[in-house]
């Protein structure tokens, strides 16, 4: 039902868990210049890559996206394409490299081009730093994305690897770093945190590095679409304010799966279904909007199994050094390999933003952090679980997809408004034995087309994601 153990569990123990949920004011909304065969600059941008500040100046994000984005930093072999949907690509290789796979020992030669983006002044002093990206690898080409930040008492990071990816595993085993530090910040899987937050320290600025890989005398590389990074202060706090339920009843019809359907299948992908709360709620969101796996795709999977779908979503956001499949960016990035998808991590500040979205017509997944007697109904405990928003009651209690069930028929629940908005807002929490842990702080998966609708944008501006 949650990620696997080791990595939350010291993750919680260390920092709160961090994403955010805008990107700084005035980027997309200054009117990026139109790429050659593009729409006008007024053309909505892609959900994943909002514009506006965080309200309460404890989130900052920044993402480029556009054919604008994609000119600005520094190129050394990579250049901008332009269309429908604009992009980062190789242009001239700026050398060659080898990489030895950790987790295969397979040791290969790749062509290389490198971006590096503009430096983002953090608009909140930063414990903690997020990247997420969007691409399209074809079979011989992979990326990797660094971040390097700038600290309060004006020293900086180095280049923390935040992800080696490829949506397939031919080429490369997709990757997270753990244990990259320099005795001020750490990397843990997916987020980057300062390591002593009673110090003072914290990141003020940051940029980030994509390097693209692909086979030599290939002609064409991956694409990226969408890269970024988001970063958080967030105040400890084990309880949050009560929200006011609009008293208005919505639910959307997202297809249910469940986890607990594939128990004991490809243990090879974090011990089997048991751990695939995040796999199986992207899977539902993806094949809401519209998105299936081809038959191609699912063709590895072995006859009869049921939702085979979800055992793809599975294999395609493992991790190999975290062991799981609960990278939050590794998620995001396998929704927006379907067709015209975006996806991010961010964060939301409250279940009155998720009832804006919900209405909207965009289903939102969260994490969130419980014991047993913490969320009635839900019959477990868990250090970090995922679930799909799909709904509220007139009374403003959350209707989730929970893939923590028997089946998918049992997947639709209806948990209290009070216990479930505390469980996934607070920032720290006791857990079973009495521990001060993390709790998950409104973290959120947000998937969506890459050119929403009047309805969807007015939401997401409402919310404060555009």
């Amino acid at each position: 039902m949650s990620a696997p153990t080791p990595r939350r569990a010291l993750l919680a123990v260390v920092l709160a868990a961090a994403t955010a949920a805008t990107v700084p004011g005035g980027r997309a909304g200054a009117g990026p210049e139109p790429a050659p065969g593009a729409g006008p600059a007024t053309d909505p941008p892609a959900v994943a890559a909002p514009a506006g500040a965080a309200t309460a100046r404890t989130v900052d994000n920044r993402f480029w996206y556009s054919y604008a984005h994609w000119r600005a930093g520094t190129h050394q072999g990579t250049t901008p394409v332009g269309g429908a949907r604009p992009g980062l690509e190789i242009r001239t290789p700026a050398g060659r490299s080898e990489y030895a796979d950790p987790h295969t020992g397979k040791r290969s030669t790749w062509e290389y081009a490198v971006w590096t983006s503009p430096v983002h002044a953090s608009t909140v002093p930063a414990t903690e730093a997020v990247a997420s990206w969007n691409a399209r690898t074809p079979a011989g080409t992979w990326i990797q994305i660094e971040l390097r930040g700038t600290y309060t008492d004006g020293t900086a990071s180095p280049w923390y690897v935040m992800g080696r990816w490829a949506s397939g595993d031919g080429d490369i085993r997709r990757t997270s770093i753990d244990g990259q530090t320099d005795g001020k910040t750490t990397v843990w899987t997916d987020t980057v945190a300062v390591d002593a937050r009673a110090s003072g320290l914290r990141i003020k600025d940051w940029r980030l590095r994509l390097t693209l890989y692909r086979k030599p005398g290939a002609e064409r590389g991956p694409t990226v679409w969408l890269a970024g990074a988001m970063a958080s202060g967030l105040p400890d706090r084990f309880t949050v304010p009560a929200s006011v339920p609009s008293g208005v009843a919505h639910e959307l019809e997202v297809p249910r799966y469940s986890q607990e359907v594939h128990v004991g299948r490809y243990p090879e992908y974090d011990n089997g279904g048991e751990a695939w709360c995040s796999p199986t709620s992207s899977q539902m969101i993806i094949e809401f909007w519209g998105r299936r796996a081809s038959a191609k795709s699912l063709a590895w999977v072995k006859k009869g199994y049921a939702d085979p779908q979800v055992c793809h979503a599975a294999r395609s956001t493992y991790d190999a050094a975290y062991k799981g499949c609960g990278n939050w960016p590794f998620n995001a990035a396998y929704a927006a390999t379907y067709r015209q998808m975006a996806g991010v991590v961010t964060r939301l500040g409250s279940l009155t933003d998720l009832e804006t979205l919900v209405r909207a017509g965009i289903p939102v997944i969260t994490s969130q952090s419980f014991t047993p007697e913490e969320l009635t109904g839900a019959g477990y405990g868990t250090a970090g679980h995922l679930m799909t928003v799909i709904g509220f009651t007139a009374a403003g209690d959350v209707i989730a997809n929970d893939p923590n069930s028997a089946d998918n028929a049992s997947v639709r629940r209806v948990y209290r408004r009070r216990e479930w908005e505390n469980a996934w807002l607070r920032t720290k929490r006791k857990g079973a034995a009495g521990k001060v842990v993390s709790g998950t702080g409104g973290v959120c998966y947000l998937y969506g087309p890459a050119r929403p609708n009047a309805g969807q944008l007015a939401a997401l501006r409402a919310v404060g994601v555009l």
